[in-house]
């Protein structure tokens, strides 16, 4: 059994919501960002990153405390305003060529702990820590967990209807992304949809791992104040059908001392190497890896695939850890060695070419990108995948829904 919460929600004035949701801070160039934070007052960048000039004068206590002030400032101005009962959301994401709808909702540390929300990934201790100390000082959180849940035709015809109704927003941000909101306010709904999602035995956690654990590591901290509020935290629950998985390609700063030639003799007891020369090759199946090297592309096909093996030795990413990664380049803590570093699948493949080309990597790797099931059988099983094994969308933008503490 699942449990969602309505959350009386903090967000943008409606003639405003624009201006002030962002990207990700992280998705921003130093030029980008200062351009924002000079010329938009409104932007939400303000907000997370009150100190722009001086960010590496400060320490993170007083960082965070400037956080939770500006967050202030922007209440006491208006710009944000708060919901005055219990809501659901319906969020729409459109693109060029991505769609996508869910449910912006609270969802349960309880549910979290006992593994009613599954998790694929691992978490850094000090990334967890850093995240649960700036929810205890901002006392907020804008950034919510992405959870898949089992396609339902109950649940998308009831959607659909709601999306006939008229929207709390509508707008386009620069990027060409439309985004439209409705509040589900009405007892009824509010009923319906907590009755329906107690019927559903698990929810998958896609994206924001650290996010999740940071909320129980900040619930088992402060449950004695009795805050309601952090027994949940917020999430943006989408079908299964529709999360957009990409893969993570690797990029390799060297061959460990081999020669391209020796190298390419070492692939050869585990792959079939087809040199595809300057086709912009990428794999088009489980078990196919691309490959640049030298001005090459090659098709890479692994020949060890068995029916039998586990969901762990069949993961493409691990496979090409074990085989190549590890006992060639030498490389063995993939978050941490300098020596790689990754791309994401979203991305065309001649950017691992240019990146390659300019001399700084000498080899690069593109894989074929896990699908929902595979990610669901690691959570089944308790399995943990790889670092940077998916990308994954959608992407929540910041400042839009507001989950006070």
């Amino acid at each position: 059994m699942s449990k969602i919460i309505p959350f009386k929600a903090v967000r943008p004035a409606p003639d405003k919501v624009a201006l002030v949701s962002c990207r990700n801070y992280d998705d921003y160039s130093a030029a980008e960002l200062a351009a924002w934070l000079n010329f938009n007052p409104y932007s939400f960048l303000h907000v997370i990153n009150p100190a722009f000039a001086n960010v590496q004068k400060i320490s993170l206590d007083k960082r965070f405390k400037g956080v939770a002030l500006k967050y202030q400032d922007f209440k006491n101005e208006h710009i944000f305003e708060q919901e005055d009962n219990p809501v659901f959301y319906v969020y729409e994401i459109e693109s060029k060529k991505q769609h996508f709808t869910g449910i912006i909702a609270g969802t349960s540390v309880e549910d979290y702990q006992k593994g009613v929300i599954k998790k694929h990934e691992d978490t850094l201790n000090y990334r967890v820590e850093l995240f649960k100390d700036y929810l205890h000082q901002t006392q907020f959180n804008t950034e919510p967990v992405l959870i898949t849940y089992p396609d339902s035709v109950e649940l998308n015809t009831w959607i659909l209807i709601k999306k006939q109704s008229e929207p709390l927003y509508r707008f386009t941000t620069t990027n060409k992304e439309k985004h439209t909101l409705w509040k589900i306010d009405t007892q009824s709904d509010l009923d319906w949809l907590t009755s329906h999602f107690e019927k559903i035995p698990n929810l998958y956690i896609a994206d924001g791992h650290h996010r999740s654990a940071s909320a129980e590591l900040l619930y088992e901290q402060d449950k004695h104040l009795g805050n309601e509020s952090l027994r949940y935290f917020m999430s943006f629950l989408i079908p299964e059908s529709n999360v957009k998985i990409y893969e993570y390609n690797r990029i390799v700063r060297d061959l460990n001392g081999f020669s391209k030639e020796a190298f390419l003799k070492n692939l050869e007891t585990h792959f079939i190497i087809k040199n595809k020369e300057q086709e912009l090759w990428k794999p088009q199946d489980k078990f196919e890896f691309g490959m640049y090297l030298d001005g090459h592309f090659y098709a890479l096909f692994y020949k060890n695939t068995k029916e039998n093996s586990s969901v762990f030795d069949n993961l493409d990413a691990q496979i090409l850890y074990e085989h190549v990664l590890l006992p060639i380049l030498g490389i063995e803590d993939l978050r941490n060695d300098e020596r790689i570093d990754y791309i994401s699948g979203k991305l065309p493949i001649t950017a691992i070419k240019e990146v390659i080309d300019e001399g700084e990597f000498e080899v690069g790797f593109m894989l074929y990108p896990s699908n929902i099931n595979e990610i669901k059988a690691f959570a089944d099983n308790q399995l943990i995948m790889p670092p940077k094994s998916t990308y994954i969308e959608p992407k929540f933008r910041s400042g839009l829904i507001v989950y006070e503490l």
